[in-house]
């Protein structure tokens, strides 16, 4: 079974290095081309079903990929972006310069405390685990030869990967945050997810 796992297309806040969280931005014009160059590049693939977070940013770019082609997307709240919350829409460099916790989003993630009313590390990892274990694994005993794709967040992302190759908070970005519109490919055998790095369309 494959997992293709992509993060939505650009939008103004992240041309303005805002932070989004839960807060619901569209795509821009470049990230709708994005998401439609994407789209072709995969139009020979198989997807069985899309699953998107519930947010208009992924959802778009969910539609966009899928085009013409008669494939089913599912929204599911599970893949919500990190909560920022009080804090949502601020600009990187206001987040990060700060001598609190919040500091060490990016850098040393294990020490990262979230502004008041937002989520921590531990809280997403929880829900993409959950996510992958109740709503894609199941998908193999029905179908070990499946295609699935997963349209979410940067964070997100980065949460469901700490789960899919099994590594701890502290390796949470791993070589770092995913591009827009960037998909990364895992293989199940029905016991162990694998990066596949060498995916054909």
């Amino acid at each position: 079974m494959k997992l293709y796992i992509v993060r939505h297309g650009t939008t103004e806040w992240n041309v303005q290095y805002r932070f989004q969280g839960r807060t619901d931005i569209e795509l821009n014009s470049n990230g709708r081309i994005l998401a439609g160059k994407l789209g072709e590049k995969l139009e020979n693939v198989h997807f069985d079903c899309i699953y998107s977070s519930p947010l208009s940013r992924a959802y778009e770019t969910a539609n966009l990929i899928r085009g013409h082609r008669n494939i089913q997307i599912i929204k599911d709240d599970l893949l919500t972006e990190i909560s920022f919350g009080e804090l949502e829409g601020s600009f990187s460099d206001d987040f990060l310069n700060t001598d609190t916790p919040r500091k060490y989003f990016f850098t040393e993630p294990q020490k990262y405390v979230p502004p008041k009313g937002g989520e921590t590390f531990d809280q997403i990892c929880q829900r993409t685990k959950k996510f992958v274990q109740t709503v894609i694994e199941p998908k193999f005993q029905e179908n070990p030869d499946g295609c699935y794709m997963v349209v979410a967040h940067g964070a997100l992302i980065a949460s469901m990967i700490c789960y899919l190759e099994n590594h701890g908070i502290e390796k949470f970005w791993g070589n770092g945050l995913k591009g827009n519109c960037e998909e990364t490919v895992y293989t199940f055998d029905g016991n162990v997810w694998k990066k596949n790095d060498d995916f054909k369309e």
